[in-house]
């Protein structure tokens, strides 16, 4: 008796600390979590601002899906067609102890045409509008200094019509949108040559 009393207390006891062992995991878990931040963005075809952003060192995860509009919960075909206000855009999680919120911003300019409104290359409509949402001041001041260094260093032959908003309620896109780039390279590469995306990208900035 006194052997099967001590073999469940061992067996209890071990219970109990796999069980803290598991409390203590998901609390790394959580601060580890809890030390990211958010950036938001929107410069045309989502499938093209998903690939630059994954490809940032500190950059944990990027979604793509819309912002900026009054629908709730819109699908990709309410969206594309006008009319929600929505814009396609990326929800960028990152790590700011390895990327700085200036570098998104830097990599954001370098990947749009920042001159174009309601359009990005051949993608035509409000919906492509590029903008940067904001999600505190802090970052509200960086975007604001960015714009006017830019304005200062670089002579475009239209202003900078880019849009700097407060973040709204992010709609993760459909789930066959999300790293459409991988899933389908093929049909993305022939979309995005198509489309002049590279091709006036170099013009705007030069070669990457």
């Amino acid at each position: 008796m006194k052997r099967v009393l001590s073999h469940l207390f061992s067996l209890g006891l071990v219970a109990l600390l796999i069980g803290g062992m598991t409390v203590i995991h998901h609390g790394n878990l959580a601060a580890e979590e809890s030390q990211y931040a958010k950036a938001t963005f929107a410069g045309g075809c989502f499938w093209c601002m998903e690939e630059v952003y994954e490809k940032v060192d500190g950059v944990v995860s990027v979604v793509s899906g819309y912002t900026g509009g009054q629908l709730s919960n819109p699908t990709y075909e309410q969206v594309s067609a006008g009319g929600t206000g929505h814009t396609e855009s990326v929800e960028v999680t990152y790590d700011p102890t390895k990327v700085t919120y200036q570098h998104l911003l830097e990599v954001f300019w370098h990947n749009v045409d920042p001159t174009t409104p309601n359009a990005q290359f051949c993608d035509h409509g409000n919906q492509y509008r590029t903008a940067i949402f904001y999600h505190d001041e802090g970052q509200k001041m960086l975007i604001d200094e960015s714009k006017k260094a830019l304005e200062s260093s670089k002579s475009f032959p239209q202003p900078i019509v880019t849009e700097i908003v407060p973040v709204s309620v992010f709609f993760s896109a459909e789930a066959y949108h999300q790293d459409f780039y991988k899933k389908n390279p093929v049909r993305y590469k022939f979309y995005k040559w198509n489309c002049g995306r590279s091709q006036r990208l170099e013009e705007l900035w030069g070669k990457s």
